[in-house]
């Protein structure tokens, strides 16, 4: 038996967004085990210090290497992987996979008329991250793509109280998109993993001509060829395909009120999160 291989995947967010990962990865790799961190005692990430993040982030990860023995950390936090990811690949021993890039990769390939947007938290937007991934991405199949890039302050708030329909919200969205639909963009990115959880008030707005870029699917299909690359995929066996032992476990810790994070997290993902256990242990 590979050890390393059945060792799980370590995921985190600032809280909840997070979890559309998770919904794709174990849609996706049903075999692979899972430990998820949600550090909904510190949420949001998107109106702290970019210092306060990248702490956050570096001590999660590395709880995530030494307390559950993780194999890959998939920095499911566009905030954290837009301030901390070059330093948590520097510093840790194993794959280190943020969500930022595969988003920007999916929205230039999206787009028909080459004018795209991203929507982000405050940190996330004042990074520049995306600016500088869509700049290579584009680069990388030779297209000319012009970039609208808009923070939205209270999207994640709406989210984590599970206040995802409703006036306030879509009021709040006319007014933070308006910038947007000015820009005449064809594709828009969901640039904080919470916001797809909004994708019918953010779709009802900017209108059925603009296309939703949920980067959740292409960062897991980064994920998987990752895994493939440095040989440390859990394979399904093909002479036990509905064998218990062969599908993933997911434990999924928070490292504020358990309770709440299982009862809405549960909402959100499905029955996978049956439990939530504290964080730090």
């Amino acid at each position: 038996m590979n050890v390393q291989v059945d060792r799980p995947i370590g995921m985190f967010d600032s809280g909840f967004g997070g979890l559309t990962v998770a919904r794709a990865l174990i849609d996706m790799m049903p075999n692979e085990n899972l430990v998820y961190i949600g550090d909904t005692g510190r949420y949001p990430y998107g109106n702290k210090s970019a210092s306060d993040v990248r702490n956050f982030a570096l001590e999660i990860a590395n709880s995530l290497v030494n307390d559950f023995n993780v194999k890959m950390i998939v920095v499911a936090c566009n905030t954290a992987a837009s301030v901390a990811l070059l330093e948590l690949q520097g510093s840790l021993s194993v794959p280190v996979i943020g969500v930022v890039e595969p988003g920007a990769r999916a929205l230039v390939h999206a787009t028909k008329n080459n004018c795209v947007a991203v929507i982000g938290t405050v940190g996330t937007i004042a990074s520049g991250a995306y600016k500088n991934a869509v700049s290579s991405a584009s680069s990388e199949i030779s297209r000319k793509v012009s970039l609208t890039a808009s923070a939205c302050p209270g999207f994640v708030e709406f989210v984590e109280r599970d206040e995802t329909s409703g006036n306030a919200v879509t009021e709040l969205a006319e007014k933070l998109l308006a910038p947007i639909r000015k820009a005449g963009v064809d594709s828009l990115l969901l640039g904080c993993t919470h916001y797809p959880y909004l994708s019918e008030v953010i779709g009802q707005v900017m209108g059925s001509g603009v296309k939703l870029i949920n980067s959740a699917d292409a960062t897991v299909s980064v994920v998987r060829e990752a895994l493939a690359k440095n040989k440390i995929a859990r394979s399904i066996q093909p002479d036990a395909p509905d064998s218990p032992r062969f599908f993933g476990s997911h434990e999924f810790y928070s490292s504020g009120d358990i309770r709440h994070f299982a009862e809405l997290g549960r909402r959100f993902l499905g029955p996978e999160l049956s439990v939530a256990k504290q964080w730090p242990k």
